[in-house]
């Protein structure tokens, strides 16, 4: 299977609208991919929990329901795993675009995955300098439409 690492807005997605189509890629993907994540995603879920509350018009069991069931379909690494080089190479890579997320980038190259993101600046930045390991969700689709034939 696919390892694909998932980042912080790919989740706020899924957790806006889990019934959209990154919850479909997450839910129902799964003899295809195997998703991870860094243990840092969590706080910031926590973080912005009471604007994910607001925004998606769920009440706090539905969107506490929505988030337990999100996290049973990624598996997540201790950001202390990653060996220094690929810390390095993550800070080379989106240093000028995010340094926000280096994590993301690191842990994809640690784990030999591609990175899954909905920020456009990130995507597009890491295309432009050559890293093929990044997809959005188009690609997602299109990749897990090959991938399953």
């Amino acid at each position: 299977m696919k390892k694909i690492i998932v980042d912080t807005n790919i989740i706020f997605s899924c957790l806006l609208n889990s019934h959209g189509t990154v919850g479909d890629l997450l839910f129902n993907s799964d003899r295809i991919f195997d998703f991870y994540s860094n243990q840092y995603m969590r706080f910031e879920i926590r973080k912005h929990w009471n604007k994910l509350l607001k925004v998606s018009k769920l009440s706090e069991t539905e969107l506490h329901t929505a988030y337990e069931s999100m996290l049973t379909r990624l598996t997540f690494v201790n950001e202390e795993l990653i060996p220094q080089k690929d810390w390095e190479k993550a800070e080379q890579l989106v240093g000028d675009i995010d340094p926000d997320d280096t994590d993301f980038v690191a842990l994809t190259r640690y784990l030999k995955g591609s990175l899954w993101t909905g920020d456009k600046l990130l995507y597009e930045g890491l295309k432009v300098k050559r890293f093929k390991a990044v997809y959005n969700t188009h690609d997602m689709i299109k990749l897990r439409e090959r991938l399953n034939r």
